[in-house]
């Protein structure tokens, strides 16, 4: 199976953030492929869905707010979940789905030294 395979269980027990980070950096090197850029870039994004207050509580502190499946399609569009389930080696629907679950988390780790980095 894909590199997803394991993110459950490094949000549920890796405390260290070497595993998160490299997850989260084969994700926004997809999202940069598609003209997304950098974390700002993906702020953007989801704020433009309607999803502002979502993505502010993610990288924020404070509790995440919780997003669907159907929310990261919507904002993502497409294409962009289409190269992300390639890239981890899932179908779109379990890239939305799993996106859903940990994209909060991934998001509080790339900006837990500050606000959006690049």
């Amino acid at each position: 199976m894909g590199l997803f395979d394991g993110v459950s269980k490094l949000f549920g027990g890796d405390s260290s953030g070497g595993d998160t980070g490299a997850v989260a950096g084969q994700l926004m090197g997809v999202l940069q492929q598609h003209g997304i850029g950098d974390v700002s870039g993906l702020v953007s994004q989801f704020e433009q869905s309607g999803l502002g207050a979502h993505v502010a509580s993610w990288v924020g502190d404070g509790q995440n707010l919780p997003i669907s499946a159907d929310q990261i399609q919507s904002a993502l569009g497409s294409p962009v979940v289409a190269s992300i389930a390639a890239k981890f080696g899932v179908d779109p629907a379990t890239a939305t789905q799993l996106l859903s679950q940990h994209l909060p988390a991934i998001m509080s780790h790339l900006s837990q030294n500050g606000p959006a980095p690049d």
